[in-house]
């Protein structure tokens, strides 16, 4: 099906702007936008369900960022146990 919508510019902006963040092209974005729209998942309860959930919503490899996601971790696990607590 193909649908025609006329966006106010502003909106327009914003969604591409968040689409070039992801990396996705603009229908891409919006599809999943639509689609995320349609009503609540089930809540991922185990750690295969998260990935699987991850993966449908493109996230995954997105981070190019990160070379080695062990070493982030640990990084990231260490700056929390370093901060300082009121």
């Amino acid at each position: 099906m193909s649908l025609v919508l006329e966006l106010p510019r502003e909106l327009e902006t914003e969604l591409e702007a968040e689409a070039a963040e992801l990396g996705l092209p603009l229908p891409e974005y919006v599809l999943r936008l639509l689609a995320a729209g349609r009503g609540p998942s089930p809540v991922p309860r185990t750690g295969a369900q998260l990935l699987a959930y991850w993966h449908d919503e493109g996230l995954v490899g997105t981070r190019t960022d990160i070379a080695e996601s062990s070493a982030h971790a640990r990084a990231l696990r260490d700056q929390a146990q370093r901060r300082a607590r009121p």
